[in-house]
């Protein structure tokens, strides 16, 4: 038996009290042997590229030493070289590219160039333009001379010369210099060529752009090598962007040394005498294939491989066989996009049994997202029922209305389907035929697309020839499309509106509020906005010894100059006994440039800075007209006032008019009314267009009853090929008020004010209420 002394007691314990921290200690010092290791193999390898070495004046550094060290014992130190600007120099502002696509340097892909002739261009060329250019970005037409009509959506560039070495070098020229930044490829091709967009588009995409390349069909120079050949014209071909800018100093030589009748062999000898690069027909595992048409061939019957798969079709002799053409690859690329959708839908099947949910996941039609599923009754897709003379969920809120235009046209179409796929699935052994639609049903899905449920009353005839009526009900859906960009001309917030506010005598007390609006919503935040009153005298108003209505309203667009030095609200005086819209309209355009933005408003209308951008951003000169639809409030006597939460879809609460009255408290309900067309945003050329339109199909007596019905909105509706932006505007609210509904107006303009006035009394559990206790106070 061993006892232990006093040292090796305080040992033990002193190890009992280390023992929970040496795993600490052990992994510091195992840390701090592997770090020191490291340092001295960084220093080992050489020098770090983002430090700097600084030594001694005088003594140059040696890139090549091992050490990273400089011949001084200075150590390395960074050098931090902070941002200065000379205050004594004016500040450069940075201006912004206008699309962010110019700022990164990116590129379209493909530009496509036509050489046709004055002969052709109606012709072939058009045929060209209709078959392939909605497929590519841009799509060019040069041609020599150019006849005195150019065909309607079709850029054509003329060089004043037919002959074809200075035709192919005034295009490659033009291209280099108009898109030789924008573009990475160019094709170039003749106007008797067919050519399979889709294909080529995919062939452009598969190329590298960083290089050289001269890529069609190749074909030898008489008398010269294999190694030089030249790309055929009649079969298009590919020049790569670099390829285009080496070549350009070299166009004006090849012009004057090189003498040939044909464009296409030009451009090979200049290529292979300039750079020394001929065509070639196949590059980076990509071929380009092309066809060779004979003369009556019929395209129907045209079934080889090498017309399958060409990229294009030469040559085409007339527009009808270009179209014949278009139509055969047309109904391939179609079979094949169906036959490619078979076989994903296919794949698709056999793998959901894998998948958690097995064949219960497995969506209708398979590959297209599952409906919607609501999360709660406010979510509920409502379905719409029809038949195939009426549909029972109108615009208008009417029960029941016929079934015309684009709605009747997607009614039979899906009907038509329906029974063209029975007949598909069932023939030989039953043949149907329909005899009525009995009950229609259809929804929006925003996940899928428009859903149909039909019930059929069909005829169903077997092999025999026996024939029996049955009812079927059968599901379609029309699946939503790729999602593209439409392309829209720019606009800018930049832009001056314009506003023309028509006044007649009865309204001249409320335009007062409507200047006080106008000046804090305006004036006061300095908007790009002027105004124009349009004063609308009576016959009898005015007159010698009779004081002026508008007397006060001058008065106050006075004081508001007076108040906002460097505003002028002009007025102009017109006396009219019925005047219309348009006539006023008239009136105004005169009197302004025609690139003038307008926005025509009325008395009760509070334009703020929001809606001022709406109507620069919506409204586009040459190509759309903007007409909002304000929200009206309710009648306050029989529409409980309810807290500020604003009209529906407006987002924030709505905003008072400025200059009301504050006691009314919080905003009453309304409603967006649709009846009601007097505010709208359009350039003052195409008004202009659209009267001068007007003019020239109705004459005499004629117009002038015409200029009695119609509004701005109705004549760029009828006369006018612009687009017609008609939407809400939740920042335009309106105080109740009743429109003073002129029996001098037309017929259908009458009964959409009254109706207007009757839908602006308040909401129909608000009128019955109002109903119901004028009763309850009758029988009492």
């Amino acid at each position: 038996m061993h006892v232990a002394g006093p040292a090796t007691m305080r040992l033990s314990s002193l190890l009992a009290l280390l023992r929970p921290a040496l795993p600490l200690i052990l992994g510091l010092s195992l840390g701090c042997s592997l770090s020191l290791l490291r340092v001295s193999w960084i220093q080992g390898e050489g020098e770090d590229p983002c430090v700097e070495a600084v030594g001694e004046p005088g003594v140059p550094h040696n890139p090549d030493s091992r050490t990273g060290l400089d011949q001084s014992d200075e150590d390395f130190k960074p050098r931090i070289v902070p941002y200065y600007r000379d205050p004594n120099k004016p500040y450069k502002k940075v201006l912004r590219t206008r699309y962010i696509q110019t700022e990164l340097g990116s590129r379209e892909r493909l530009l496509v160039a036509v050489l046709t002739s004055r002969a052709t261009l109606s012709t072939l060329a058009v045929a060209v333009n209709r078959t392939v250019a909605h497929h590519f970005p841009r799509l060019l037409y040069f041609t020599g001379q150019q006849g005195a009509r150019t065909p309607a959506g079709m850029q054509v560039v003329s060089h004043g010369d037919e002959r074809p070495a200075w035709l192919m070098s005034e295009t490659l020229r033009h291209l280099h210099t108009h898109f030789g930044a924008d573009y990475d490829w160019f094709f170039i091709m003749q106007d008797d060529t067919y050519v399979q967009a889709p294909r080529l588009a995919a062939l452009a995409g598969h190329l590298s752009i960083n290089q050289d390349l001269y890529l069609g069909r190749a074909e030898e120079f008489i008398g010269a090598g294999e190694q030089a050949r030249y790309c055929h014209g009649g079969f298009g071909y590919l020049l790569s962007r670099s390829l285009l800018l080496r070549l350009r100093p070299h166009l004006d030589g090849c012009r004057g040394d090189i003498l040939s009748a044909r464009p296409d062999e030009w451009l090979g000898r200049c290529l292979i005498d300039s750079l020394g690069i001929g065509c070639v027909s196949q590059h980076q595992g990509q071929q380009y294939r092309s066809f060779e048409l004979a003369k009556n061939r019929d395209p129907e019957k045209e079934g080889s491989s090498a017309f399958l798969s060409a990229f294009a079709v030469h040559p085409v002799s007339e527009g009808t066989l270009m179209y014949r053409l278009h139509k055969r690859f047309s109904a391939l690329e179609l079979e094949r996009a169906y036959s490619e959708i078979e076989q994903l839908q296919a794949q698709i099947q056999n793998l959901t049994v894998l998948t958690p949910e097995g064949e219960a996941g497995l969506s209708w039609p398979i590959g297209l997202p599952a409906p919607f599923t609501p999360h709660s009754r406010f979510e509920v897709l409502g379905w719409d029922y029809f038949t195939e003379q009426h549909t029972f969920s109108c615009a208008d809120g009417s029960p029941k209305c016929p079934l015309q235009g684009a709605s009747r046209a997607d009614v039979g179409d899906a009907v038509e389907t329906a029974l063209e796929q029975l007949n598909r699935r069932y023939q030989p052994r039953l043949r149907f035929q329909k005899q009525r639609l009995l009950n229609g049903y259809r929804r929006f899905d925003p996940a899928r697309g428009m859903e149909y449920t039909l019930d059929l009353l069909l005829e169903a005839v077997t092999q025999r020839g026996h024939r029996r009526a049955l009812a079927r009900r059968v599901s379609l859906l029309r699946p939503l499309s790729r999602v593209e960009i439409l392309p829209m001309p720019y606009v800018t917030e930049a832009t001056r509106v314009q506003l023309v506010l028509p006044l007649p005598v009865a309204e001249a007390a409320a335009a007062l509020a409507f200047l006080e609006a106008f000046a804090a919503s305006v004036l006061e935040p300095r908007e790009h906005a002027l105004l124009t009153l349009l004063l609308v005298y009576g016959p009898r108003d005015g007159g010698r010894g009779a004081p002026d209505p508008f007397l006060g309203v001058k008065a106050a667009a006075a004081e508001l100059e007076r108040r906002h030095p460097g505003t002028r609200l002009a007025w102009l005086a017109v006396r009219a006994e019925a005047p219309s819209q348009v006539r006023l309209m008239d009136v105004v355009s005169k009197k302004h440039p025609v690139d003038t933005l307008f926005f025509l408003t009325t008395v009760w209308t509070r334009p703020g800075p929001e809606v001022l951008n709406r109507c620069r951003m919506n409204a586009i000169s040459g190509w759309q007209a903007f007409f909002p639809v304000h929200f009206q409030e309710f009648n306050p006597a029989l529409a409980p006032q309810r807290s500020p939460a604003g009209p529906p879809g407006a987002g924030p609460d709505p905003p008072s008019p400025p200059g009301a009255d504050p006691s009314r408290g919080a905003p009453v309900g309304g409603r967006f009314d649709r009846q009601a067309s007097a505010e709208g945003c359009f350039y003052n050329a195409d008004y202009l267009a659209a009267r001068a339109r007007l003019a020239g199909e109705l004459a005499g007596q004629e117009e002038e009853e015409a200029l009695e019905g119609l509004e701005v909105m109705d004549v760029f509706l009828r006369f006018s090929g612009l687009h017609l932006f008609r939407a809400v505007e939740p920042g335009l609210v309106q105080k109740f008020s009743l429109r003073d509904c002129s029996p001098r107006l037309s017929e259908e303009l009458y009964h959409r004010c009254r109706l207007s006035n009757l839908e602006g009394l308040g909401g129909r559990a608000q009128l019955a209420m109002a109903l119901f206790e004028q009763e309850q106070a009758n029988s009492t």
